[in-house]
């Protein structure tokens, strides 16, 4: 009898620590989707900030579990902040380990067009832990921007749109870095031959596409709006671009810009109607794109361009001022016939 006690009680101590076992590396995961992601912000990275994001996405089956072996590996005094993907079917003691270890998930942060340095910041900002404010910060600081060679108004020609993978924890003046040498990368020997052949340098080409970025959505005649634009440079023309009023004015719902619009923003240096050359720093941030629209800019000799009366993105193209002004009134009438002001 007391032999078969003792059996029975083997099998049992078996039993258990088979469950144990499968509890610690077998599934363990209690959301229904393919994944859940649990933040832990540096200023709250403890013990009870992880288990109540467990608790708040369901992450584990058995939390009690994960409790037990932070508690007796101290996990509290060790925990590390940082943006954590958990896929479904993750073993509690996988989790564990890559909270342990901070092995975090990178993120994918996607950098479209900004036309401001403060919604950049802010969209950054949104996406990542750190405070808008620090980025924002660096951009305004001729002391932090110098450190770059550039200066307050050409530091955002350090961002090439594009998707980064990146932690989410980066701090802002990392993440600078990480753009600087994206931007160093972009600017390959044979865009910088290009640089030299339409003689801009990087930032005034970066200048020059933020531009063209917002005079057209037509990749296929990107080209030959910076053609006009260069020969307009090279003649010692005002560069004469709508979009840098309405930089200027902060008003990018201008469907029209008139002399009214032209007269209040001809104090910015922004303001190509009444500035010669190219502004001071970009509009927006143009697509790659557009980058290399103005490197492969046609040789044309065309000094003007208005949008079609057809409303078909597209514009017509003038070497002469009696053309342009045809073109122009056309397009005028078009407007005018929708009550388009």
């Amino acid at each position: 009898m007391r032999k078969k006690t003792i059996s029975i009680g083997i099998w049992i101590i078996v039993a258990l620590s088979l469950l144990l076992t499968w509890i610690l590396v077998g599934p363990g995961t209690a959301f229904e989707g393919k994944s859940e992601t649990i933040f832990i912000p540096s200023d709250d990275a403890s013990k009870e900030r992880v288990l109540s994001e467990f608790r708040d996405k369901k992450i584990l089956s058995f939390p009690a579990v994960f409790s037990l072996l932070a508690s007796a590996s101290h996990y509290g005094n060790h925990v590390k902040p940082g943006r954590y993907t958990v896929d479904k079917g993750t073993s509690v003691l996988q989790l564990f380990r890559t909270l342990r270890n901070g092995r975090q998930t990178p993120m994918k942060l996607v950098i479209r067009k900004f036309r401001t340095r403060e919604d950049l910041a802010g969209y950054v900002g949104r996406q990542m832990e750190m405070d808008s404010a620090a980025l924002l910060m660096f951009f305004n600081s001729q002391d932090s921007t110098r450190l770059l060679g550039l200066d307050t108004n050409t530091i955002v020609t350090i961002v090439i749109p594009n998707t980064y993978e990146i932690y989410w924890t980066t701090p802002a003046h990392k993440v600078i870095r990480r753009l600087h040498d994206e931007r160093n990368r972009f600017w390959s020997k044979e865009r910088e031959a290009k640089l030299r052949d339409i003689g801009l340098t990087r930032e005034e080409a970066y200048v020059l596409a933020s531009i063209v970025e917002e005079e057209s959505n037509k990749n296929d005649e990107k080209p030959t709006i910076a053609s006009v634009y260069l020969n307009r440079l090279n003649k010692g023309m005002s560069l004469s671009a709508d979009p840098t009023v309405k930089f200027a004015l902060r008003n990018f719902g201008l469907k029209r810009v008139t002399i009214p619009h032209i007269r209040a923003a001809s104090s910015s240096p922004y303001s190509t109607y009444t500035h010669k050359g190219l502004p001071p720093g970009p509009i927006c941030t143009p697509s790659v794109q557009t980058l290399d629209a103005v490197l492969n800019a046609q040789k044309t000799d065309y000094l003007f361009f208005c949008a079609r009366a057809d409303f078909s993105g597209y514009h017509s193209f003038a070497t002469n001022e009696q053309d342009h002004f045809r073109n122009a009134r056309a397009y005028q009438r078009a407007l005018d016939s929708l009550r388009i002001k």
